[in-house]
């Protein structure tokens, strides 16, 4: 007879979104929107800034809805579950970052003051949570990646103030605030959670010849709208112009030089559906951090060119090896996606900056900082005082600020991730939807092979 898993951790994950939504439902008892303008300029100018930035949140949430779910979805037995755990993980980590940004700098009078430019930076710090959970996915729960998603965005938040508020950063399309961060945290996070055994290749685990279409068709939905998610911040007008010409051109390169890396390192010519999928992104990974600056377009195309080489071989020789001698944990290869374009996008900031002309540092570097106001014009006024030399040096220790701080708060959330009460899935049901959906057809009682894996997952929640 089938052992049916105990209640209690079954009604874990709505009973905690539950409580997590009645306390934001609290919470906004003191959020008001910004109070109308009373004279018609003024109404004009924010009618102006609105359809400015609104088609490019569009474009954003079609990205993280779903482009990035469909990119998720190339286990065979797991599309559900990574669909949805994206989507829910962006709504939770969104609503939860708009509480902390709000009570830190948006409190005012006893209010909340809201409007589409604070919502778009708190699903920016969402982007950290949903790139992360990439290196876990499919061997971990929900309740798990929502203790997870609890810890990152507070983190970033710490880390994007400091590495942009506080060292003056020039990053427009967050390679190293973002991409740089959350790649680390997830990866620091996998290995606190599998500790140092080297997790065996599931059967489930295999991708299946049209288990890779999806996420293909995810690529070439972030790939049409990424330029849209690197330019929202930058300021109107040229900034925002070269932005979007530079990271067009850089992903335009990364793609054609996916392909030619990718065929070059198979024996038969063939492509790799896993580079194609990747390899496409890394120049939108890589252009961040210079995407607004005045580059000649043989650099940025030689950007793109150069982090689709490296996203590949990553794939290729590193993860292979990180597996081996660190058993690490990559479900996804966000290292090979977005930390290593994203060093590399970092290094070039910093070249960038050491090769531009001396009248360009305040007009050609502009970007609104997330936590509000203009970051870059203020670093653009520091840099004067500093020198290219002393901005290409902050360049620098945003990127190992980046990574110390997301190691270091991921191998600490990865320990709080163990918690026996998070219903942490047996290892005979990871990278499986049925164990979180109900599938159509799917028969109501398990048979003998079912009844034996919920019995093993009884035990599992009862630990």
């Amino acid at each position: 007879m089938a052992v049916p898993p105990p209640a209690r951790p079954r009604r874990l994950l709505p009973l905690c979104l539950g409580l997590f939504q009645g306390a934001v439902l609290l919470f906004s008892l003191f959020v008001t929107y910004d109070e109308p303008s009373a004279r018609a300029e003024d109404d004009n100018l924010v009618a102006n800034q609105l359809y400015g930035i609104f088609p490019l949140f569009q474009d954003t949430q079609v990205m993280l809805v779903v482009g990035l779910g469909l990119l998720l979805a190339f286990l065979p037995r797991y599309g559900l579950s990574a669909v949805a755990h994206n989507f829910l993980l962006l709504n939770f980590s969104t609503q939860w970052a708009l509480v902390l940004q709000g009570l830190l700098h948006h409190f005012h009078h006893g209010q909340v003051h809201l409007d589409l430019r604070n919502l778009l930076t708190a699903e920016f710090a969402a982007v950290t949570v949903l790139i992360s959970v990439g290196a876990v996915l499919g061997r971990t729960s929900p309740c798990q990646l929502l203790v997870m998603a609890a810890c990152e965005v507070p983190i970033y938040l710490a880390s994007e103030w400091a590495i942009i508020t506080r060292l003056g950063v020039l990053d427009a399309g967050g390679t190293i605030t973002i991409h740089v961060f959350s790649c680390y945290f997830g990866l620091s996070v996998s290995k606190a959670l599998f500790g140092a055994a080297r997790q065996p290749v599931h059967p489930k685990e295999t991708p299946m010849p049209r288990s890779d279409l999806l996420p293909l068709v995810g690529m070439l939905i972030l790939w049409v709208f990424w330029p849209s998610f690197v330019a929202v911040l930058c300021q109107p007008g040229d900034a925002q112009h070269r932005t979007i010409l530079n990271t067009l051109l850089a992903m335009s390169a990364s793609a054609v030089t996916t392909v030619v890396a990718s065929s070059l390192l198979e024996k038969d010519g063939k492509l790799s559906p896993g580079h194609l999928q990747n390899g496409s992104l890394a120049g939108g990974v890589a252009i961040g951090a210079v995407a607004d600056m005045a580059m000649l377009p043989v650099a940025t195309l030689a950007l793109g060119s150069l982090s689709a080489m490296v996203c590949v071989l990553g794939f290729r020789f590193l993860t292979p090896l990180l597996a081996r001698k660190l058993a690490l944990q990559d479900q996804c290869g966000i290292h090979n996606l977005h930390g290593l374009p994203g060093i590399l996008g970092a290094m070039a900031s910093a070249v960038a900056i050491l090769v531009a002309p001396e009248d360009t540092s305040g007009s050609h570097f502009s970007q609104v900082s997330p936590v509000g106001g203009n970051a870059s014009e203020a670093a653009g006024g520091r840099w004067g005082d500093r020198g290219a030399g002393g901005q290409a040096l902050c360049q620098a220790a945003g990127l190992a600020v980046a990574i110390g701080g997301s190691l270091l708060a991921g191998l600490l959330a990865g320990t709080a991730l163990r918690l026996p009460c998070l219903a942490w899935p047996p290892e005979q049901r990871c990278f499986d939807d049925s164990l979180y959906f109900k599938i159509r057809g799917q028969a109501e009682s398990p048979g003998p092979a079912g009844a034996a894996e919920e019995g093993a997952l009884a035990l599992k929640e009862r630990v």
